[in-house]
């Protein structure tokens, strides 16, 4: 990717958000001096938190990612904003003027979604080799050549709309932390080592894949045979610990909201597990697709737990004895 681009695609990151978060600045400015006397719109702003969020949601990034996502032929962005969205959510929600919350709380929450996001931009920018928007996102690139002519419409809907409902909805524990205000328990301190763990087991599981990818390529590149599959450290237990422990971190969230009176917020998380079950899915038929890779990975797939690390089963030892 040429340095021009590269650096028109980072202007374009940083740009984005401004509409949402230029409205929100007004609203509060507006709000703040005018208290007493609210016109209708910045009113229902005051009283309707969770759908004004979703409002930005839509215009901002359903709308305008979607817009510039045709202009590039690239649906990239939404990739990268899906560590940055969960940030600007909490603030958002923690300087709304409705908000009511324990301070420590909700620092806690802010400082572990700061890590978080630290975290998983991180590995995009390590994985995408530092560059913005050298690619989009595999499952994406493969509906464009399955939908063809129809993918204008369908994105909006595949790519944009659907992560409105993912985010939001795994997101709101983040509206309850800063929406019930009551002292801080035990079962605060549980969450927050919940989501920490999956934080750091997520972290090792990419750096972990990432070395092994890295491995790899320098193999090909020296005409040497790559290494078939990875099955060492974090990933000798478990064939996905990067999403087990990505999975960690937002039931973390639900037990925080959970222990305010919320545990109906785990619906979030649900549907965000299960759509971590449909991508292992896809990803295991891609690697058993390669055929340097196929037998190794049957191997594996019958000794080593999918995502819950577990030790693996006897399986080895069969197969060692047979041959």
């Amino acid at each position: 990717m040429g340095r021009s681009v590269n650096l028109k695609n980072a202007i374009v990151a940083f740009l984005v958000p401004l509409p949402s978060i230029l409205f929100y600045l007004y609203f509060l400015d507006h709000f703040h001096s005018n208290s007493s006397s609210l016109s209708s719109l910045w009113s229902w702003c005051f009283h309707h938190p969770l759908l004004l969020a979703n409002v930005f949601f839509f215009f901002n990034v359903n709308v305008l990612f979607w817009i510039i996502g045709h202009i590039q032929s690239s649906n990239w962005m939404i990739d990268l904003y899906w560590t940055v969205i969960p940030v600007l959510l909490i603030h958002y929600y923690a300087t709304h003027p409705s908000a009511q919350f324990d301070g420590l709380r909700s620092k806690i929450v802010i400082v572990l979604t700061w890590v978080w996001s630290i975290r998983l931009t991180h590995s995009y920018f390590r994985r995408e080799k530092w560059q913005w928007g050298a690619r989009e996102d595999w499952r994406f690139a493969d509906m464009r050549l399955q939908y063809g002519k129809h993918w204008w419409w369908i994105s909006f809907f595949s790519v944009y709309f659907s992560q409105q409902i993912f985010l939001i909805g795994i997101c709101l524990p983040l509206y309850v932390v800063h929406s019930v205000d009551k002292p801080m328990n035990i079962w605060d301190l549980v969450a927050a080592g919940v989501c920490l763990c999956g934080i750091v087991i997520a972290y090792f599981a990419d750096t972990q894949l990432h070395n092994f990818v890295t491995r790899n390529t320098k193999l090909k590149e020296l005409g040497k045979p790559m290494v078939p599959n990875l099955d060492r450290g974090l990933w000798q237990y478990s064939r996905h610990p990067n999403y087990f422990g990505e999975q960690l971190w937002w039931w973390g969230l639900v037990v925080f909201a959970w222990n305010l009176g919320h545990g109906w917020t785990f619906v979030g998380s649900l549907i965000n597990s299960m759509c971590f079950a449909y991508v292992t899915v896809l990803v295991e038929q891609r690697m058993l697709k390669q055929e340097y890779r196929a037998e190794a990975y049957r191997l594996y797939q019958k000794t080593t737990s999918v995502w819950i690390p577990w030790f693996r089963s006897s399986a080895i030892a069969v197969k060692d004895k047979d041959t």
